[in-house]
């Protein structure tokens, strides 16, 4: 197929506003695709090829730029595999060769849509959540099962191609699998632990550590850990690799977090815990001084079976069964509001942030925020998107440093500024913010650099309030910055639905 087609669809898409036309849109498209070409075009849609940014910057499409094609003639395959040279390419100047000779195969429209796909600007709001939807309709089979099928898969574009071209039968294909990573069950927010209480009723309470979500797997010896993003960090846990390999059973999935342990019980800060996950950490030295205790909280695989859709109190069981008890998350049971508080209390008496309230009924929603697993903080905080960042004046003169802070939209695809904030930055985080956002730069003017949606930060805040000043029509009361989420992708970040949700309107 023409990347024209391609293109034109994608445009037509984003000029419909409701959902459902967006859907059959897709739909219709995804039944005209060559069944080689699907996993392609699901990936265009989806607003990333398959290689990702493949080394490309603004700098280098601007460079590249040439006199386009006045006839269609680029398929996606073609596309598909000059973006794989490109990618593969270290040399920057052949780099450069290569992105030219496809710019110059491609019609001006054609051009765009590449360079916003390269750049991960497409904005016709086909994310993965409606484009499950379209698989599904296209393939006439429950979305149910693509939803779960995708979560299975790490991603829609592989599930697509099976559920085309095989139907509910090519869904089989995708289960739990070791080695495969599962998307994580995520959380939405409580305003306190009585809220959480009288949200689930009797529900499993477990402290909120602050350290680095992973997931280990098991075979016999083998031995895999993996980050919240599911990348593969075996080599920077050898602890953690040694402390599965010592349990008894033979083949394991476990959920949980791993953070460096101060003295008395207390956590070292996150950004402590996340020095063992450096590029270029030396990790036995690292280890030594920075040693990582995992607490496990879920169980999703044993010994040939998938445990995901059993209850979330079956799985503690078994979890607490295999776990010895200094590696299992500290856990209490109760429907009663006053002993969540006091439990709430011990967790923050002890330095963490929190708790979590989950179901005990629910299975495990992977990839999923939904209400069955709830976070109660202290403070309420949100993990925003930087959009922007303003040149500081006085002493922060030459430092960017007032952002401008988004939350994700699902529906579009963008992100939805909800205020700005200088507050919570030290000179530290000042000077790395500086460095970092001006290689993402995407535009400027005379006070504000404009950035690439990558970098995630935790910011606390004391209320949501009603703003005519933003397009979501709210804003952050006293915002502030906590941390930056360097463990956290754009994609990842809370959505304007759960902040409208948090505020009450």
């Amino acid at each position: 197929m023409l990347l024209k087609e391609l293109s034109d669809m994608s445009a037509h898409v984003a000029e419909s506003s409701r959902r459902t036309a967006k859907i059959a849109l897709l739909a219709d498209f995804l039944r005209r695709l060559p069944h080689a070409e699907v996993e392609i075009a699901v990936c265009f849609l989806c607003g990333a090829p398959r290689q990702g940014k493949a080394g490309i910057s603004y700098r280098s499409l601007s460079e590249a730029a040439g006199s386009p094609a006045t006839t269609p003639s680029l398929t996606l395959t073609d596309a598909d595999r000059r973006i794989s040279d490109i990618a593969s390419v270290p040399a920057r100047g052949r780099k450069l060769a290569l992105l030219r000779e496809l710019m110059e195969l491609a019609t001006a429209p054609e051009q765009q849509f590449l360079s916003n796909l390269l750049m991960g600007e497409i904005r016709q709001g086909a994310l993965e959540g409606l484009m499950a939807d379209a698989v599904a309709q296209a393939a006439m089979v429950p979305v149910t099962r693509v939803r779960r099928a995708a979560m299975m898969a790490g991603g829609i574009a592989e599930v697509a191609r099976a559920a085309l071209e095989r139907g509910a039968d090519g869904l089989n294909l995708f289960d739990v699998r070791l080695f495969r990573p599962v998307q994580p069950m995520l959380a939405q927010s409580a305003e306190d632990a009585a809220e959480a209480i009288g949200l689930l009723g009797e529900a499993a309470l477990e402290f909120k550590l602050d350290g680095a979500r992973v997931q280990a797997h098991k075979s016999d010896d083998e031995v895999a850990v993996y980050s919240r993003g599911q990348n593969e960090v075996t080599a920077a846990v050898p602890e953690i690799v040694e402390v599965v390999r010592a349990l008894p059973h033979r083949e394991l999935i476990l959920d949980g977090e791993v953070l460096c342990m101060a003295g008395g019980g207390r956590p070292h800060p996150f950004q402590t815990t996340m020095r063992r996950f450096g590029r270029k950490a030396d990790h036995e030295s690292v280890r030594a001084e920075l040693p990582l205790t995992p607490f496990w909280f879920d169980l999703l695989y044993v010994d040939g079976q998938s445990l995901l859709d059993e209850p979330q109190s079956r799985r503690f069981v078994e979890l607490a069964r295999l776990t010895p008890q200094a590696f299992l998350i500290p856990h209490l049971g109760t429907a009663d509001a006053a002993r969540a508080e006091e439990f709430m209390r011990q967790a923050l008496d002890l330095g963490h942030e929190g708790i979590m309230a989950k179901s005990v009924s629910a299975a495990y929603e992977a990839g999923a925020r939904g209400q069955s697993w709830l976070k109660v903080k202290q403070a309420r905080t949100l993990d925003l998107v930087i959009l922007a960042a303003e040149w500081g004046s006085g002493r922060r003169k030459g430092w960017l440093s007032n952002l401008h802070l988004g939350a994700r939209d699902p529906e579009t695809g963008s992100y939805v500024m909800l205020g700005k904030t200088f507050k919570g930055l030290t000179d530290e985080m000042l000077a790395w913010q500086t460095v970092e956002f001006l290689k993402i730069e995407s535009g400027r003017d005379a006070y504000t650099v404009y950035v690439e949606p990558r970098i995630v930060a935790e910011i606390a805040f004391n209320e949501i309030q009603v703003s005519p000043t933003y397009p979501g029509g709210m804003a952050l009361r006293f915002a502030r910055v906590k941390r930056y989420r360097t463990d956290k992708t754009a994609d990842q970040a809370d959505t304007i639905s759960a902040v409208r949700l948090l505020a009450g309107f």
